[in-house]
């Protein structure tokens, strides 16, 4: 069963905790640039039928890495919306150097 968060930072410091090695979150954080890159190309292009990629290219990265590096099940499947928050949350703190990769 499914822990309950009354908000989104206490669901965020769960995310971390699922998010523990750093070559997931370097996994996660190549697939968030790159669905950055895309959405910028698709813009600029407007060559719309591109952006059908955008989620495989974040969730792929993001869900290669759980397998792969944390050997958990991405937070995705539980909670997709606070999950999709905090990936960008995570994002935002690696640029600032918040969190290492």
């Amino acid at each position: 069963m499914s822990k309950e968060f009354k908000t989104f930072q206490a669901f965020y410091s769960f995310y971390l905790k699922e998010h523990s090695n750093k070559r997931c979150r370097r996994v996660h954080f190549i697939g968030s640039a790159l669905v950055i890159i895309l959405l910028v190309v698709v813009i600029v292009t407007q060559y719309w039928r591109l952006s059908i990629a955008l989620p495989f290219l974040g969730y792929g990265f993001a869900w290669y890495g759980h397998f792969k590096y944390e050997g958990n099940k991405p937070a995705t499947f539980r909670y997709p919306l606070y999950s999709l928050l905090a990936d960008w949350v995570m994002f935002k703190d690696i640029i600032t150097r918040k969190i290492s990769i």
